[in-house]
């Protein structure tokens, strides 16, 4: 949409959604079906499996006057499996996996390894 920035050398597959205001660093791969709202700054050298759905409201309704627009910041080298859900409002840590299937609920440390729902696991893993 109109007000997204992707950066070069990106890898942007079918059917995803990168709504006005979405910053995408270099070298980032999205997969197919994946939806990036509003609010969502993804870094440089990002993975991001197919179906994964980032979110930016804590308390969805349907005409919501209320809204506040929550920022998602995933940091550079992350790699996010299928069918991940990412909640409004989270850092994921430079270098971080979350593993798939996986609902981030709460900040991921940088080098951390998550998994699950609710996404829990390995911190600081060792490479």
């Amino acid at each position: 949409m109109e007000g997204a920035k992707v950066g070069s050398d990106c890898n942007i597959c079918d059917f995803v959604f990168i709504e006005s205001g979405v910053i995408i660093g270099d070298r980032v791969t999205v997969k197919n079906m994946v939806q990036i709202w509003n609010g969502v700054l993804i870094g440089n050298d990002v993975f991001i499996g197919p179906s994964v759905v980032f979110t930016n409201d804590k308390h969805p309704k349907s005409r919501n006057s209320e809204f506040k627009l929550l920022e998602t910041v995933v940091e550079d080298n992350v790699s996010i499996g299928a069918n991940s859900t990412i909640l409004p409002g989270i850092r994921i840590g430079k270098g971080a996996i979350i593993g798939a299937g996986s609902v981030v609920t709460k900040e991921v440390q940088s080098f951390s390894m998550v998994f699950g729902n609710p996404a829990v696991g390995k911190q600081n893993r060792a490479d």
